[in-house]
């Protein structure tokens, strides 16, 4: 009997060991359990919501460069387009120049023709005077006569 009552004693040795652990040891491991099941599931969640804000981040930094391409492209257009602008306007400066220079020239000469012209009908008419001079055998007086040259003048 001897077997049995050492039996029977550490049946409720163990029988008080697990009602302890039961009660003292056991709600701290699950506790513990279930913090650190709540902090590993905490910490998947974060990576989760880390790793999708990172696909938005990849996808918002695709977007904010292709914008900027676009941008830089239309700002590429625009300084094109300017430049010829200002090609086409410093074109057709030169040409009204280039115009204006050409009037200014033809105006020049004609007045250049104009002083020939009246130079030569002073010269005609002094050799008209000197020719009719020569030909009468008598001096004729220029100063007498400055109505009259004048008058030929202007019709020749």
């Amino acid at each position: 009997m001897n077997i049995n009552a050492t039996l029977i004693g550490q049946i409720i040795t163990f029988a008080i060991f697990v009602w302890f652990c039961m009660k003292f040891v056991w709600p701290h491991l699950l506790g513990a359990m279930h913090e650190r099941e709540k902090k590993i599931a905490d910490g998947l969640d974060a990576a989760n919501r880390a790793e999708r804000d990172l696909e938005l981040a990849k996808e918002k930094a695709a977007s904010q460069l292709r914008e900027s391409k676009e941008k830089a492209a239309e700002i590429i257009e625009q300084a094109n387009k300017r430049a010829n602008q200002i090609i086409d306007e410093a074109k057709e400066t030169a040409r009204a120049e280039g115009e204006r220079l050409k009037a200014a020239a033809q105006s020049e000469i004609e007045q250049e023709v104009n002083r020939a012209k009246e130079a030569l009908r002073k010269q005609v008419s002094e050799l008209a005077v000197t020719g009719a001079a020569k030909i009468l055998g008598k001096s004729v007086d220029a100063a007498a006569h400055a109505e009259l040259l004048n008058k030929l003048a202007d019709e020749l």
